[in-house]
């Protein structure tokens, strides 16, 4: 299980709840290229990101349960990107053949993140009165 820390006083934080439909994964990557447009980032590195946040929010919506909400928190050194969910699953890599539809995105998080990538329990920042699990990347500035 990860070491749960706190956030730095240095560190930026945004949250939004995310609708409980499949529609919300087409939203959150709006919501994160914006985002991280914003912070003047490189195009490959948002571009990463994006991804791997579609692939996060999609498993939660696949695996976890409602409700949903995605964070950005960023500083000068990097920029960590959650998504939380109710579900009491942890999730697990799989194992995919090629022709398989799903299976991946763990994986694909893995890889791009350079193994900075994890899950715990994590309060909710929309709803603090909610817990559930954080399933989360960090890259590099």
């Amino acid at each position: 299980m990860t070491v749960l820390r706190s956030v730095p006083r240095s560190r930026r934080q945004q949250a939004w709840a995310l609708d409980g439909d499949p529609q919300a994964i087409g939203h959150a990557r709006k919501i994160i290229r914006a985002a991280l447009n914003g912070l003047g980032l490189r195009p490959d590195l948002v571009d990463d990101a994006v991804l791997m946040v579609s692939e996060l929010v999609t498993n939660a919506f696949l695996y976890g349960e409602a409700p949903y909400e995605l964070l950005l928190q960023s500083d000068d050194d990097e920029i960590l990107c959650v998504v939380v969910d109710s579900g009491a699953l942890l999730p697990v890599p799989r194992t995919a053949d090629d022709d398989a539809e799903r299976g991946r995105g763990l994986r694909i998080v893995a890889a791009l993140s350079d193994g900075f990538h994890g899950c715990h329990p994590q309060r909710y920042v929309t709803r603090p009165d909610l817990t559930g699990k954080a399933t989360w990347f960090a890259l590099p500035r």
